[in-house]
């Protein structure tokens, strides 16, 4: 039995935010529960195309945190 707990910031949002208590600077994320990504390791270069959209257009906060990333 899994204790993950996945949250949406927004409900009509596609990311789906990972809750990883007990961790420090771990900010995981995924689309549909199954392939997770880690904001400061895989943004943007992981993410496909439209998931790069999707993410940014729902956190703008964090894409001008990266905008110096290619």
């Amino acid at each position: 039995m899994s204790n993950d707990v996945w949250y949406k910031n927004n409900n009509a949002d596609k990311t789906w935010w990972k809750d990883t208590p007990g961790t420090v600077g771990e900010w995981l994320f995924s689309f549909d529960k199954k392939k997770i990504y880690n904001l400061f390791a895989d943004y943007p270069h992981n993410l496909t195309a439209e998931e790069k959209e999707i993410f940014d257009a729902e956190n703008p906060d964090w894409k001008d945190f990266f905008s110096g990333r290619t």
